[in-house]
């Protein structure tokens, strides 16, 4: 499966978000740019997370190209391990 660049996902999100700020911007209404730079980082911060989970998840082999000694739910085991690891805050 081909997946789109992370580059170009978190260009789309400053797009977007550059686009209202600007019209905020240009409006003068302060509370709005504060709002929307509040959210573009939360935004981004959430993306983040949930394209280092994509990009895990799509490391990990296909079902059929598993070990065979492995057992059935091996590979999801793995998967949720390593979704842990990603997501754990120290």
């Amino acid at each position: 499966m081909s997946f789109r660049p992370r580059d170009r996902i978190l260009a789309n999100l400053e797009s977007i978000y550059r686009d209202a700020y600007e019209r905020a911007k240009a409006l003068g209404d302060q509370a709005r740019m504060a709002d929307l730079d509040a959210a573009y980082q939360r935004e981004q911060l959430l993306l983040e997370v949930l394209l280092d989970i994509r990009d895990t998840l799509g490391a990990l082999p296909a079902s059929g190209e598993s070990r065979a000694d492995a057992s059935p739910g091996a590979d999801a085991i793995t998967a949720l391990e390593r979704i842990r690891r990603i997501t754990k805050l120290r």
